[in-house]
């Protein structure tokens, strides 16, 4: 057990698992966790991470003006993929150091959007509320087998849906700013530009990280780009499309159904946009398998000492 190192973890999730509580406690002596389950932001997760050397966070921001408070914090171990909520420029220009692992909440991510296009298609929700209500109808739904599925981001969680869905016979696209050309190649992806994705896919699912590349990367006018009757899946990051116009395309009826676990304000404040019939919504629920929730607390358990990188 490590008794000289001050651990700090700002997660409440993490910390409400005794699985890893009881791991990180085996390998240090002096642990704080967040058993207050409050969120932390600003002076709040400054004043929670001072006197620590070590930290583990996963939705907290972690700001320039935070880490400028805190010199004897050393390293990050980052629980979850997303590394948007920290600044990696003041992460280098303060010397401290980031463990990360990509791609431990892959299947736990593909399996929910399997789950919300299989949802979607078959109209579960909608029909959920009508047997509640006393209307017994037989809705007619439609198969993911055999659709077009476009996939925006290619990385660990896109392509872990790649090998999910090819046992059903769907055309797959891809879009990608990196080259991806051999996973392609083997698995029978057809490489497409952003615009060509949109026209053709009956389903569309976003993938990618939250940067300035991708900020509202679907914006009003691409949104308007997706065939009538289409659905479109955001289990990513809030951020990178246009809700307002999303809302409207649903209410229109242009888009059949969408589907988000996440959001660029959470909890989401548009109660309009949360009690369409057409849209489903869960609490940014995506990495929160009980496996991936294990997977994703060791990597960043691991990161406080190894891939802690600069």
């Amino acid at each position: 057990m490590n008794t000289k190192d001050r651990v700090a973890v700002c997660s409440r999730s993490f910390s409400r698992n005794p699985a890893l509580r009881a791991e990180l406690q085996t390998r240090y002596k002096y642990v704080t966790f967040n058993d207050e389950g409050r969120q932390l932001e600003g002076l709040e997760l400054v004043a929670f991470l001072r006197g620590h050397n070590k930290a583990i966070t996963a939705l907290e921001k972690i700001t320039d003006h935070v880490l400028s408070q805190l010199p004897e914090l050393e390293v990050i171990g980052k629980y979850g993929v997303g590394l948007d909520m920290i600044d990696m420029d003041a992460m280098r220009r303060y010397g401290k150091r980031l463990g990360w692992t990509g791609g431990v909440n892959r299947r736990s991510v593909s399996e929910l959007v399997i789950a919300f296009m299989i949802s979607l298609l078959r109209h579960i929700p909608s029909v959920q509320v009508g047997v509640q209500s006393g209307v017994w109808s037989q809705r007619v739904g439609g198969l993911v087998s055999g659709r077009t599925i476009g996939i925006i981001g290619c990385g660990h969680i896109g392509k872990d849906l790649v090998t999910l869905l090819k046992p059903w016979g769907c055309t797959l696209l891809a879009y990608d700013i990196l080259d991806m050309s051999n996973f392609y190649a083997v698995h029978g992806v057809e490489d497409v530009s952003l615009e060509d994705l949109l026209l053709r896919s009956d389903i569309v699912t976003l993938h990618v990280p939250l940067n300035d590349i991708t900020r509202n990367m679907l914006s009003a006018e691409r949104l308007r780009l997706m065939k009538p009757g289409a659905i479109l899946i955001n289990a990513a990051r809030g951020g990178l499309l246009d809700e307002a116009e999303v809302k409207a395309l649903l209410k229109s009826g242009r888009l059949a159904a969408a589907a988000f676990d996440v959001f660029n304000i959470e909890p989401p404040e548009d109660v309009e946009l949360l009690n369409l019939p057409n849209f489903m919504v869960t609490p940014h629920i995506g990495g929160s398998a009980e496996e991936a929730i294990i997977a994703m607390g060791l990597s960043a358990i691991e990161g406080l000492e190894v891939n802690a990188i600069p």
